[in-house]
């Protein structure tokens, strides 16, 4: 079986192999998501290249899970060195790029928002333009967000072709960096050229697992109240966000790559939402009280009574496309993927072989799908 050859069931199962010895870049790897994608990467046999800041937190998933073990390079760089992405593309020569390197945070985005515009949008036009001169480059997947709509607070549930928009400067700056995917895609790697790297986006949605220690999303700050036994205080605990453990879309971000790479890449290279099923599209008051509710005693959950600035109240991903052109389709419900999480700090807490514990949530991911 050759690489792109493959099915969903295919791409997920250590055994088949069909990334073993393959060159990828992840962007981003020192961080949450892109810690998770680099060992998944690593667990299918591909010699996975970092380019990242240091991690952002500490600890971190990179350290805790010992990351820097499976790479085969480790580049610490700035998406605004431009000479730096073309040196390690050109040491590399990969065959996929999965550019996450990004500033996540909403609120983030509101105290430093030209650092967000510089490094969510200038950074992925230097990704793309540094992999113009690579001729290995095939596949390019750049993740985003749930937050590129053009959000009207209804009961709509975004598709791929709905409009683009962002209030805050972070959900801006995503919807950007995809405009400049599109206009990259369109001008250099044109998709009727069997030899040019496609160019998709991906679209998750709420992320949470394992490893996560950033400031300002829901599940790390309701596990570092419950340990320090303070209230979790919720800011805005009637807003629905489309949740999901990490796996899900990076198993997504995966099928979509083998996808770019097979035979009928050019037709993939567009848009793509990674969100979780209807019934896991919850209120961050309903998930704030699952976590309690795993967690046990102690736990508390109140509502914050101070200001904050402007945050999306309904926001709903349609996921159609992925699973019926890809397969992908979410595997864990929210109480799981939950139950997962808590299952992961405790682990850490308890001391134990993190990097083990979770390539084992991998395989025990991988074997939900199989069941």
């Amino acid at each position: 079986m050759g690489l792109g050859e493959g099915t969903m069931e295919d791409l997920v199962n250590p055994m088949a192999g069909p990334w073993r010895g393959r060159s990828v870049l992840v962007t981003g790897h020192t961080g949450f998501k892109g810690g998770w994608l680099a060992l998944w990467l690593a667990r299918l046999g591909a010699r996975v290249h970092g380019f990242a800041l240091d991690p952002p937190t500490a600890p971190s998933f990179f350290d805790t899970a010992r990351v820097a073990d499976v790479l085969a390079s480790d580049t610490r760089a700035d998406l605004a060195d431009l000479d730096a992405l073309r040196s390690v593309l050109a040491r590399a020569q990969p065959v996929a790029i999965f550019h996450l390197a990004a500033q996540s945070l909403v609120r983030e985005s509101y105290r430093d928002p030209l650092a967000t515009f510089a490094t969510n949008v200038m950074g992925t036009a230097h990704v793309l333009e540094a992999a113009r001169a690579i001729p290995a480059t095939r596949a390019l997947v750049v993740v985003t967000t749930d937050k590129v709509y053009e959000n009207r607070e209804s009961m709509h549930a975004y598709e791929e072709h709905d409009p683009l928009g962002g209030h805050d400067p972070y959900s801006a700056s995503k919807a950007a960096s995809e405009i400049v995917a599109a206009s990259y895609r369109s001008s250099f790697f044109t998709g009727n050229d069997a030899e040019a790297p496609r160019i998709a986006t991906a679209r998750a949605g709420n992320v949470f697992g394992g490893g996560d220690w950033a400031k300002d999303r829901l599940v790390p700050d309701a596990l570092r109240c419950f340990a320090a036994g303070e209230p979790l205080r919720l800011r805005f605990p009637a807003a629905v966000r489309p949740w999901q453990h990490v796996l899900e879309p990076v198993a997504g971000y995966l099928a979509l790559a083998e996808a770019l790479l097979g035979g009928g890449g050019v037709q993939c290279a567009q848009a793509w939402n990674f969100g979780p099923t209807e019934q896991d599209m919850a209120s961050v008051g309903d998930v704030a009280a699952a976590i309690a509710r795993l967690w046990g005693e102690g736990a508390r959950v109140e509502a914050s009574t101070d200001m904050h600035p402007h945050e999306a109240g309904l926001l709903m991903l349609d996921s159609r496309r992925a699973r019926d052109t890809l397969g992908w389709r979410p595997r864990w419900s929210l109480e799981h993927a939950l139950a997962r999480t808590l299952a992961w700090q405790r682990s850490w807490h308890a001391g134990a072989d993190m990097q083990a514990i979770t390539l084992a949530q991998i395989d025990d991911y991988i074997a939900t799908g199989q069941a």
